[in-house]
């Protein structure tokens, strides 16, 4: 079996990188071509009909997934805009999954309130990678790109705990408020502290074992499946687990991993998470058989139909709240901290409501429902609710995922002191390195500059960017090497002012590890 359908797969492999580059010659976001492309694959006769184990995404692509986009997010935005990132995070998930629940038990016939909010918990959480795939053709200033991924870091957890609890009250027809509350907030806390202890864990057996660069390297693939199995074992949230240890672990890179080691896992992480996105969402088009073939009793019109109603409450409800949150915000600034006291004016809340496009954790979600209750009977409308998903999910990416960009370069949402992500404090920040750099060797080492060519070299680095490093002994060597770890350390210190863009830090630490293994010290 696996021989005769490996030829199909790797088919899919080298579409999936074709799109991709289509849609970057296109400037187009890689998630709307890929569920396109599965999509317009699925319909070819004679093609394998796919059928997605909710399993392989909870469990195979969540974890690295979200893992990855820990390593990746700045923990000081993350840490300055907490409020309305946890808002959109949980509270307006809430609000979101309330709303289609009332919507759907009012004009879907034969739903009610508890498949309501089964449904609300399932297409509820927008997705990371693609509002971050289509960000990077746009410019936009890193408060919104901040929110909208810090959001989606946490957004997963919460609406998985409201489909886990609607689940439960669709096959017992009872929901106990307490008992909800309780165990919502062993989900969210229990997640948080096994995901702290298990990095710290990982962090202890990195640092104190005498491992090397692919030892680390697998020991970091190995960290968040761990993580996530650990807190689903105990029935608390394994997306929380992931990300706050991803979160320690990231924060903490330099204190146990070696540049090479950083390096190299810099290089496969890309590699392997470019690979579990594209397939998440080539998945999603070829998954359509398999769920339009499922509809019984519901017309493929009606069943769309209600597919663009839920999609238009969602939108609705997530531009409002973002409004909410800014008079929220705008009413009680002069008695709570905030990250920022000036008003944001009516653009950015549109444009955050805007950025709200679905992904495959919720087709996952829509999957990993049973086909029969526990006495035996077929679970209701769940092909129903299948094929309301799937219609969100395409929706949301190709109308919002399209238009969003368009939008942006529309309605500027630039305000006066905040800056475009350019290279402009990239290359600012690297002449103040320079410039401190100068300042350390010619106070530490002064005495030798005058006698030896070779320290003499080593200062020219930082006066002059394109003096080449030849000439350097291992002596002078050695000077640079410790010349770099106080360049990171200046890089940590600056990284707490208010103005600087974590961004430009992260790839002055990533040039560092490069020039410390091109030293070729041991």
């Amino acid at each position: 079996m696996l021989h005769q359908q490996l030829p199909f797969y790797l088919a899919i492999i080298i579409l999936i990188i074709l799109l991709i580059l289509l849609a970057n010659k296109l400037r187009v976001a890689y998630p709307i071509l890929l569920v396109l492309g599965g999509l317009g694959i699925s319909l070819v006769p004679g093609v394998p009909v796919v059928k997605i184990d909710p399993d392989l995404i909870f469990i195979l692509f969540l974890p690295p997934l979200l893992y990855e986009a820990a390593w990746s997010i700045s923990f000081k935005d993350l840490w300055k805009w907490r409020r309305i990132i946890s808002s959109f995070a949980f509270v307006v998930v809430f609000l979101s999954a309330t709303a289609v629940a009332i919507v759907s038990n009012h004009f879907i016939p034969g739903f009610s309130l508890a498949l309501g909010f089964l449904l609300g918990g399932i297409v509820s959480p927008p997705d990371a990678v693609s509002a971050g795939a289509i960000m990077k053709f746009v410019k936009v200033p890193a408060r919104f790109k901040s929110i909208v991924e810090g959001e989606s870091l946490f957004n997963d957890a919460s609406s998985l705990i409201i489909f886990r609890f609607a689940l439960v009250a669709v096959g017992t027809g009872q929901f106990v408020a307490g008992q909800a509350v309780a165990t919502f907030f062993w989900m969210v806390l229990g997640g948080i502290a096994i995901g702290l202890l298990l990095a710290y864990i990982f962090y202890e057996v990195h640092r104190l074992l005498p491992t090397n660069a692919e030892m680390d390297i697998v020991l970091t693939f190995v960290a968040p499946y761990v993580m996530y199995l650990a807190a689903e074992a105990v029935d608390s949230s394994g997306v929380m687990s992931v990300v706050t240890g991803g979160l320690f672990l990231a924060n903490r890179s330099h204190m146990f991993l070696t540049s090479a080691g950083r390096i190299k896992s810099h290089t496969v992480w890309q590699s392997i998470s470019f690979m579990l996105n594209g397939l998440v969402f080539i998945l999603i088009g070829l998954d359509l058989p398999e769920i339009a073939g499922g509809l019984e009793g519901v017309s493929m019109r009606s069943a769309i139909g209600y597919g663009v109603l839920i999609t238009g409450v969602l939108v609705l409800v997530r531009i409002v709240s973002a409004y909410g949150a800014m008079f929220f915000t705008l009413l009680l600034r002069d008695y709570i901290s905030v990250a920022d006291r000036r008003n944001p004016g009516y653009k950015t809340p549109f444009l955050l409501g805007w950025a709200g496009m679905r992904g495959v954790v919720s087709l996952a979600a829509a999957l990993s429902i049973p086909v029969h209750l526990a006495d035996g009977t077929l679970f209701p409308q769940r092909n129903l609710i299948l094929f309301i998903t799937f219609v969100v999910i395409l929706l949301t990416l190709v109308v919002q995922g399209l238009t969003l960009p368009y939008l942006i370069r529309k309605i500027p949402i630039l305000r006066e002191g905040e800056s475009l992500p350019d290279d402009t404090q990239y290359y600012a920040l690297y002449s103040r390195l320079r410039a401190s750099s100068c300042t350390y060797i010619g106070h530490h080492y002064s005495g030798r500059l005058q006698s030896h060519a070779a320290f003499q070299s080593l200062l020219s680095k930082y006066e002059d960017a394109d003096q080449p490093d030849a000439g350097m002994d291992e002596a002078a060597k050695a000077i640079m090497l410790e010349v770099i770890e106080r360049q990171r350390e200046w890089l940590r210190e600056w990284n707490k002012e208010e103005g600087l863009d974590e961004t430009y830090v992260k790839k002055h630490f990533y040039r560092l590890d490069l020039e410390e293994e091109s030293l070729g010290l041991k």
